[in-house]
């Protein structure tokens, strides 16, 4: 693959809304290069015959499950509130 000219850097910095000094566009035209050169590497290995992943760890599932193990009654709760109300925790009013 040919190198990035000054006006494909300055079209992607374009597309991902930067504003490059033309010093940074030269050092990123060699760096976006390499990238592109060690793509075009990576297309020429075989890869047939060997499985698609997504993750490397082999875990399914790493979400634990919303399961409710040591409820608290909502009395016990209220019970160092210094003012309630019914069930629930008397404020000061935040709002006139």
């Amino acid at each position: 693959m040919a190198k990035l000219s000054k006006e494909d850097v300055l079209h992607i910095a374009h597309l991902s809304k930067l504003k490059l000094t033309d010093q940074e566009t030269e050092k990123f035209a060699g760096q976006l290069s390499s990238v592109l050169e060690y793509i075009e590497q990576l297309k020429e290995v075989d890869t047939e015959g060997v499985e698609m992943v997504s993750q490397v760890t082999g875990l399914k599932d790493v979400f634990v499950p919303d399961e409710i193990t040591n409820p608290v009654a909502p009395e016990s709760l209220l019970e160092n509130s210094p003012e309630k109300e019914g069930r629930s925790i008397k404020v000061p009013a935040v709002f006139e």
